[in-house]
């Protein structure tokens, strides 16, 4: 707990130095390209399915291998010592995106506001998947929005939560399964089978954060001006269940309900339209306030969370 409340604390206050990004690159696109790689070299068109599923298992495992291997030799290396706590919490912050994620979407919101819709469009296609040239302006918000809720589970509440139970091993090994599942997870005719895996691992390894990223934000729809908790749980008791992420659903719907909007329902990705139930039951007509606002309970729900942390590794360090 001590390690996990002072990466909250550092990613939280300086992100992951765009400098040190430009020199290096970043854990997550190190394991994208060590997947890309196993990708090529795998995932073969013309096999059978079968044969192409158990390719994606194998190259999957070498990546959760690889990722294990590195990420538990460094916290062997720098645990146990003051020398070494310093590096260790840098290298678990690097794998937390409080900072980062309030950064992109804020910078949605301010796209609509300073430059309109096409800005706004360019802007939202950093954070989501989805065709940008069909979204409206209340589209590109809800979209943002809904991206916020989404990452705050997979980008903050999950590798918290990984990392809490295993450290850096922990939230590594999360992000590798996180990264797999954005890169071949998809059901299209290219990672079908090959990212089956991935995609089912991914599922699984996010449910207990989806749960609890969800009641973070009822919980700080309490102490955020205009937001309402009870409409917060009421969508969530009602919706979460119907999204068609067995996840992402939870912090949506939640987010929802707390700020009186509609989110989630069909979306198109590419050229193919996604059915999907609609999250909460207030305004489909989302505005660039309405991401500000989406915004403040975001940032008051982490820190809920590292109070938390926080207090649970002060508990620690006073037993221990």
């Amino acid at each position: 707990m001590p390690l996990l409340a002072a990466a909250l604390a550092v990613e939280g206050a300086f992100g992951y130095p765009t400098p040190l990004y430009r020199a290096i690159g970043h854990p997550v696109t190190w394991m994208g390209a060590l997947l890309s790689v196993l990708e090529q070299r795998y995932n073969r068109p013309l096999a059978p399915f079968a044969t192409r599923r158990r390719a994606g298992v194998l190259a999957f495992l070498l990546l959760l291998a690889a990722t294990g291997a590195v990420s538990a030799t460094l916290s062997l290396l720098l645990a146990g010592s003051l020398l070494g706590s310093v590096p260790l919490v840098i290298a678990c912050s690097s794998l937390l995106a409080q900072r980062s994620l309030d950064e992109h979407v804020r910078a949605v919101a301010l796209a609509l506001q300073n430059a309109g819709l096409a800005a706004g469009r360019v802007a939202v296609t950093n954070i989501v998947g989805r065709n940008p040239d069909v979204l409206d302006e209340p589209g590109v918000a809800r979209a943002a929005i809904e991206s916020l809720a989404e990452n705050f589970s997979d980008g903050v509440v999950a590798p918290a939560f990984w990392m809490a139970l295993a450290g850096l091993p922990g939230v590594a090994l999360y992000k590798a399964i996180n990264t797999a599942d954005s890169m071949i997870g998809h059901r299209s005719e290219r990672y079908a089978a090959f990212g089956w895996a991935a995609a089912r691992l991914d599922d699984l390894v996010n449910l207990p954060a989806a749960r609890l990223s969800a009641l973070w934000l009822v919980a700080a729809a309490l102490l955020t001006r205009g937001a309402s908790a009870v409409d917060a749980w009421r969508a969530l008791r009602r919706d979460a269940r119907r999204h068609r992420s067995p996840n992402a659903g939870w912090p949506e719907a939640a987010m929802a309900g707390a700020l009186g909007l509609k989110l989630a329902g069909p979306r198109v990705y590419g050229a193919e339209v996604v059915e999907d139930a609609f999250m909460g039951d207030g305004r489909r007509e989302a505005t660039p306030a309405d991401i500000h606002r989406a915004l403040r309970l975001y940032r008051i729900a982490c820190l809920l969370q590292w109070l938390v942390i926080a207090a649970l590794a002060l508990i620690v360090a006073v037993t221990g």
